[in-house]
């Protein structure tokens, strides 16, 4: 008769031990070599995130100033830039037929070429807007003083077909006549706006009064994290040309920072 044997087979304690031995000696040398990637990319999603955060704020601010009433940015301190936005602007009759703007008097109304209806919703003028003639942001021709703006009370058909007639609420006496007949149309519900770094972020402020030169109360948060930021603004070719220097320096918990530079040219051409 014959006897069938089971034998059971597996490690012995002496070949568990070496395993044991040998995959703790590997392990540190392995790690070793995949920490460094790991770590290569979550500080680069880190980055990218404080990259994309900085570069939302700058494009923000950029696209602000670009609008900017000529020779309005003011630079009160290196946190701070504000300046008075633009919606549109147009060219006003300045002679001949037709209800023209008159310099030497006392006047409520005027006839812009082109058609207000015509004009994209964002920009089509508005009660409640304001008109500014010639702006040089200095005494006598001055936007923030009121000097060279009117406020508008409607806008209607002109006396000449393909024209449109802006009228004031107030008359009005502007100072100084545009050589090329422009004007510029100030927002009703945002007659300024600033730019502000304080107490690690960065704020957008708009529609307070000019008096109360970089407000924060009631801004917007554009970004966080904000560890430096800085606006400079040097205005060139007999104030025709300005440009606006932004640097703004963001940091996340881990340490992880990144740093962003941008010009915004301006146009002062009043």
């Amino acid at each position: 008769m014959m006897r069938i044997q089971n034998r059971m087979q597996g490690f012995t304690l002496i070949e568990l031990l070496m395993v044991i031995v040998i995959t703790g000696i590997l392990a540190p040398v392995i790690a070793t070599f995949i920490k460094q990637p790991v770590d290569a990319y979550f500080n680069s999603v880190r980055r990218a995130a404080l990259t994309d955060e900085a570069d939302t704020a700058i494009r923000r601010m950029a696209r602000d100033i670009h609008k900017a009433l000529p020779n309005s940015i003011r630079n009160p301190d290196n946190n701070c830039i504000e300046f008075i936005p633009t919606k549109t602007g147009g060219r006003y009759r300045a002679s001949g037929n037709g209800d023209f703007l008159d310099f030497t008097a006392l006047d409520t109304s005027f006839d812009m070429f082109g058609l207000n209806i015509a004009l994209p919703a964002d920009q089509k003028i508005a009660a409640g807007d304001m008109i500014a003639v010639y702006n040089l942001g200095m005494t006598g021709a001055n936007a923030y003083n009121a000097e060279n703006t009117a406020t508008v009370a409607s806008v209607g058909d002109g006396d000449l077909p393909g024209e449109a007639k802006i009228t004031f609420t107030a008359s009005k006496q502007f100072p100084l006549a545009s050589s090329s007949h422009r004007f510029h149309v100030i927002p009703a519900n945002e007659k300024i706006v600033s730019f502000v770094c304080s107490g690690g972020e960065l704020y957008r402020t708009s529609n307070y009064a000019y008096t109360d030169s970089c407000s924060t109360i009631g801004g917007a948060l554009l970004a966080q994290h904000v560890t430096s930021c800085t606006f400079a603004y040097n205005n060139f070719d007999m104030q025709r040309n300005g440009l606006v220097r932004m640097t703004i320096t963001l940091t996340d918990d881990s340490g992880e920072s990144v740093s962003l530079y941008h010009e915004a040219h301006v146009d002062n051409s009043p």
